[in-house]
Formats: C-alpha cells, structure tokens, sequence
C-alpha cells in the first residue's frame, strides 16, 4: 500500500459516527469496550475470585505490543488471579483497601459513606443493585463457592470504584490496559467469568482467530467490525479466546463511547481494557456548551488511531451501528444493529492510508442475556445493570476484500454501501448462528458451510 497521511478533516467523521458506548464495554467495564493484582502470587484454585491490592498503586506507565506481553505462554494458558502481575499503568490510591466480612457489613459500608457525604445516594443505590444483581446471577450459575465468589468479586468491585470516585482517574485518548500494581484486566475476566455458562456457549470459526495472529506478527493490522451487544463485550470477547488466542484477548483495541470514562460503575472494569476514547455521535450534542471541547477531543483520539494504524501489528474493535443492539419494541426481538456506511468506510480509508496492510473481519456477538442494556438510549449517566448467568457465542467469519465486493459499484455512494451491507450481512449470518445454537438449543447442530462452531474450553 501506498503510504499516505490522512486528512483530519477527511476522517473526523468516524469519530463521531463509529463511537461504542461499553465493557469493554463495556461488561460492566464500559460500554465497549474494551481494557488487577495483589502481594499473593499466582494461584489456581480459586479463579473466579479478586484479591484485594495491598499495596499502594505506583505511577508508571508501560505500552505493551502485540510482541512483547512479558508473560509465558504457559502463565497465559492456567486460569489467573488478580494477584499476578502484568504490564503497567498510573493508578493513585488515597485510602486502605476496603475490608468487608459479610454482606451486611459490605452494604452497611456503602450506607455509611452516604451518611458521611463521600458518597452521593444515587451512587450508592447503584452499588446496592449491583450487589444484589450480581449475586443473584453467580447463585443461578450453581459454582460450588457461589458465596465465596460473590463476597470477595463483590468487596473488590466495591473497593475499586470507591477508590476512583474519592481520586478519579483520568482516561487519555489512547488508554493502556492497566496491568499493575493491580491488574485491572483480570479483575474485569474474573469478575465477568462467573456469568458466562461456558457449556452452552459457542465460537464459530476459531481457526481464523490463529489466521489473525499470524498477520499480526506480519505487522499487519486486523480491523474487526462487529455487533455490539452489552458493556460486558470486552470481557465476553476475551473470555472465550481466554485458552486459544490469549494474545488477541489482551492486546485488543476497543473503540469506546464516552460513558466507558464517566460512569462511576463502569470506569474500574474500563481502566483493564485497551481503549480509544471517543465521543460517540449520539451523545455529542447532549450539552451543547460541550459540543467544541468534545469534537477537540475526538481529533486527538483520531491522531492516537492514525499513529496505531501505522506502527502496525494492531487490532482494533469498533461497532459501526454506533451503540448496543436492542430488541425490536414490537416482537421483542434482539438482532445487530444497522451499521453507518459512512463511519465504517471512513475506518476503512484511515486503515488503507496508513501505509501498512490491512485486514477487514466481520464479528458477531450474541451476548445479551448476560447483561442486557436498557430498552432506550439514555442521556444520563447511571442505568440499572441486570445481570444474569447464560451462554454466549461469538463468531468470526473470512476476512472481506473492499475491491472484490465494490467491484460492480459506479459511485461513491455505492462502494459505501456494498461495502457495508458485506459486512453486516456476514454478520448477521453468523448471528442467527449462534442463535440457533444458544436460544434454539441446536448447539453445535446449528453449524452450516459459512460457520462452524465449537465450544470454549471450560474456564
């Protein structure tokens, strides 16, 4: 490809148009998006738990590349606790560590940080909700140490978010994945991986996730365009490549809408996701005093995704329908989202023009029983989060080639739009796939030519 420096004015609009709200999430780490360690060490036995940080947070700063993990294979392959150690971030702790012994005394604290005026009332009935939903789903899983595992992912949830709202941590326009002295990463897998019911969930294709790998270590970039269906995707994503493709699990891009930075719930499991941070169309004229400040920032984030493009060997998550699915308000149905033919060709153009090779992928996510969002888009900050235990499914198909399915088009507008409703509809396809398979219990029954699924080894 031809090296070519993009126009800020030529691109500005993906900013605008492609933004994910998350994890992450986006899982309870933001709406995409997507990106937690203590003194014990690593262990195996208990994977589902957090360990407290005992330590207090430093203030360095690492960029990790797809090359250089600076973990074995061998660590990546066993099941992770918080405690062990990663790559690095800028994390500021101004008070212990929270200790609590019981449920009553975790929510009794909560209270008490309202009564005392650190913590407004709204936060606090959010954390309630939280608590209460989150146990109810780890019970539904039937894990053995269902109590354990609540209290302790629970007190950590608690303690992080408590944290960041006494000292906010501020999210750049190219955030790293904060891996110690707290591992924020595994905090979001181990705090989401009770959820999933790993024996009805499935992942078509998985031999194109190895394909993906080797045209990272070609230094090519990998553009995946996807679904996007709760703030737990990140984690959901990660989660199932977790045994086979740790690699791509952990040096993902998500794109990711701004509530991924401001919810207070959400920031914690959003600081363990690789992020770039946008304002997302939807929500950049919600005040108007803000509008400029906020189109500033986005250029910032587009220089942070030019400058990624062109070091090559990266890969990006981006939903081109701009936000979550939801159902249809008369059938109830849940399906992708319709994607913006714009923004998803203006990605395009940013990726061709970076002078590096590109790779285009559709990725479908079906994911919404674990945390379905609300039924309408919301301008303030704050939704009530419903968690449940299910299966999930993700597919990946072949990767699309631009010329080969805008060859027929004549104008710009319909190179836009071939190109577009490709990927879409290779995602939809792949979607009523894993449909079939979760929702209509055909399992792996429900492979056809174009997907064939398998299941993720059990976590």
């Amino acid at each position: 490809m031809t090296t070519y420096t993009a126009s800020l004015d030529s691109f500005k609009a993906i900013l605008l148009l492609s933004a994910t709200p998350p994890l992450a999430g986006s899982y309870l780490g933001g709406r995409i998006s997507a990106p937690y360690v203590g003194a014990a060490g690593p262990s195996t036995s208990r994977p589902y738990i957090l360990p407290l940080d005992r330590r207090r947070a430093g203030r360095r700063c690492t960029c990790v590349g797809f090359l250089s993990r600076g973990r074995s294979m061998e660590a990546l392959k066993r099941p992770v606790l918080a405690s062990d150690l990663g790559a690095g971030g800028e994390v500021c702790r101004s008070r212990p560590p929270l200790r609590a012994r019981s449920e009553e005394e975790l929510l009794s604290y909560v209270r008490k940080e309202v009564e005392n005026g650190r913590l407004s009332s709204d936060i606090a009935h959010g954390l309630e909700e939280l608590y209460h939903s989150y146990r109810n789903a780890v019970v539904q899983s039937g894990l053995p140490d269902a109590d354990e595992i609540i209290h302790s992912n629970m007190t950590v949830a608690f303690d992080r978010i408590l944290m960041d709202i006494e000292n906010p941590f501020i999210f750049g326009a190219h955030h790293k994945a904060i891996r110690e002295p707290f591992d924020y990463y595994m905090f979001g897998q181990n705090y989401i991986r009770p959820l999933l019911d790993f024996k009805k969930s499935y992942i078509g294709n998985i031999s194109l996730f190895s394909e993906i790998e080797q045209h990272l270590l070609q230094g090519h970039n990998i553009i995946l365009f996807s679904n996007h269906q709760t703030e737990a995707d990140p984690a959901v994503i990660a989660l199932l490549l977790e045994r086979t493709n740790p690699q791509i699990a952990e040096s993902m891009v998500f794109v990711a809408g701004d509530r991924v930075v401001t919810d207070p719930l959400c920031k914690p499991f959003s600081m363990g996701r690789n992020l770039l941070c946008v304002y997302s169309k939807k929500h950049l004229f919600d005040d108007p005093e803000l509008v400029d400040l906020k189109k500033k920032a986005n250029t910032r984030s587009l220089k942070e995704l030019s400058a990624l493009f062109k070091s090559g060997s990266q890969i990006i998550w981006i939903a081109p329908s701009g936000g979550r699915d939801r159902p249809d308000p008369e059938t109830g149905e849940w399906f992708p989202a319709p994607f913006d033919a714009s923004s998803l060709d203006n990605m395009r153009r940013l990726a061709e023009h970076s002078g590096v090779p590109g790779h285009f992928y559709p990725l479908a996510l079906l994911c919404y029983g674990v945390m379905p969002p609300p039924a309408q888009v919301a301008k303030e900050i704050g939704e009530q989060r419903k968690l449940s235990h299910h299966g999930v499914g993700l597919s990946i198909s072949k990767e699309i080639n631009f010329n080969e399915v805008t060859a027929h088009c004549e104008s710009k507008d319909e190179v836009k739009g071939a190109f577009s409703m490709a990927l879409y509809n290779a995602v939809t396809e792949q979607y009523n796939i894993l449909k079939s398979a979760i929702y209509e219990l055909q399992g792996l029954n429900a492979s056809d030519s174009k997907v064939s699924l398998s299941q993720p080894h059990i976590q």
